[in-house]
């Protein structure tokens, strides 16, 4: 635990109570994955992979933001088809957010906290066997593909290279967050290659912090590693945050590469980074954007930026919604060829503080990837239609006459 006792006792006794259920369960889900054998087991270097079998590989090369060891995941399937996959978990774009990262006590007490910076038993669940990442489903099409998960620690949209030191002007505590994202692609990447050397096929997608990472990387994925695979398509799930300093957080605080933090012109940083890829790779990628209309998570980064409050309500979730068809709108001038995937399934993380309302976040890694959305079109099979060729729009019905 961080500090918990100085914590606490700066809490009111119902949050510090709330503080430390959160991490309780929290442990407890990781202690039981353990336990009852669900925890997918390591794959050794060198070792086979058997076919439709989830495994954790440990990355010498790869560092958490909380400088502990990190590891992704894998399962080998068709040969043929290669999905990879950079997973979602937060941002921190200043001192203050990187100060925060996520804990279940914080989450609990309604503290705030803005990324995941370490990997545990518990985010297995939300990196695998679920979604398209299900396997033993027939209902999922991507059943059969090979998948590697680039997991996300860093909180810097998989792009940085810095060891950044704070010192948060709110409790003067100092630190260093390890924003190690891009070290850690390079080494994904390199065991994806190894396993996978030569896919026909290639999906990469990314959903939340990782719908940022997949216009920013999925050049550098087709050029240096798969340059004879001439079927790609790029799928971002709910990556839209507003914010005016982008380029610098980009630049000064996760030292990304100079192309990439200089891409960045406006507050879209998504729309940005889908702007150079286009211009790097024109019309030989399939291009896809998913997202709900008013996303209760993404609002409430947004409002952060702007209000300094992790909430969201009716009026800050239609602001989203404002930015959202203007943002779908900019990714349409870029190529008419994009695709676009709307929902309006409805929030259902009623748990968390200051949340009220809104739509879900993110459909690809959820149960809701199966559910047909109100045009009668699932987001399984709209983006399995989409890589064989066929991608056309689906709940562009929700957005009336304003697209």
């Amino acid at each position: 635990m961080e500090k918990n006792t100085t914590n606490l006792l700066n809490l009111s006794r119902g949050l510090a109570f709330a503080y430390r259920v959160g991490d309780f369960v929290e442990e407890r889900i990781g202690q039981k994955i353990i336990e009852n054998g669900h925890e997918a087991p390591v794959l050794e270097e060198g070792a086979m992979a058997y076919p439709r079998v989830w495994y954790r590989v440990p990355l010498a090369e790869g560092l958490s933001g909380d400088g502990s060891a990190y590891h992704i995941y894998l399962k080998a399937a068709h040969a043929d088809k290669l999905v990879v996959f950079f997973s979602g978990g937060g941002v921190a774009w200043n001192a203050f957010t990187a100060a925060r990262p996520v804990t279940g006590g914080k989450v609990a007490a309604g503290l705030p906290n803005f990324y995941w910076n370490n990997l545990r038993p518990f985010t297995q669940i939300i990196n695998i066997n679920i979604g398209i990442t299900e396997t033993g489903n027939e209902a999922n099409p991507f059943e059969d593909w090979s998948f590697v998960i680039i997991t996300y620690t860093t909180g810097d949209f998989h792009v940085g290279d810095n060891d950044y030191a704070y010192t948060d002007k709110d409790t003067g505590e100092s630190g260093v967050v390890h924003f190690h994202g891009y070290r850690n692609f390079l080494a994904a990447m390199e065991k994806a290659k190894a396993y996978f050397p030569a896919p026909k096929k290639l999906l990469i997608a990314g959903d939340s912090a990782g719908a940022f990472a997949v216009p920013a990387l999925a050049a550098e994925v087709a050029d240096n590693w798969y340059p004879d695979c001439h079927d790609v398509t790029c799928f971002s799930d709910s990556g839209q945050l507003l914010y005016d300093h982008w380029q610098e957080t980009a630049r000064d605080l996760w030292h990304t590469a100079d192309d990439i933090w200089q891409a960045i012109r406006t507050p879209n940083i998504t729309l940005d980074w889908y702007r150079r890829l286009y211009a790097k790779k024109g019309d030989s990628f399939r291009y896809l954007y998913a997202c709900s209309t008013h996303d209760y998570l993404l609002s409430a980064y947004y409002n952060d930026v702007v209000h300094k409050e992790f909430t969201s309500d009716a009026e800050v979730q239609e602001t989203f919604y404002e930015q959202f068809v203007e943002m779908l709108r900019s990714l349409r001038e870029i190529t008419p060829a994009f695709t676009f995937y709307i929902n309006e399934f409805p929030n259902l993380m009623v748990m968390k503080r200051g949340m009220k309302g809104g739509t879900a976040h993110t459909c690809v890694r959820e149960k809701i990837f199966y559910l047909p959305n109100r045009e009668g079109v699932s987001m399984a099979r709209w983006l399995a239609d989409a890589v064989a060729g066929d991608a056309k729009d689906a709940g562009m019905g929700l957005l009336g006459a304003a697209l």
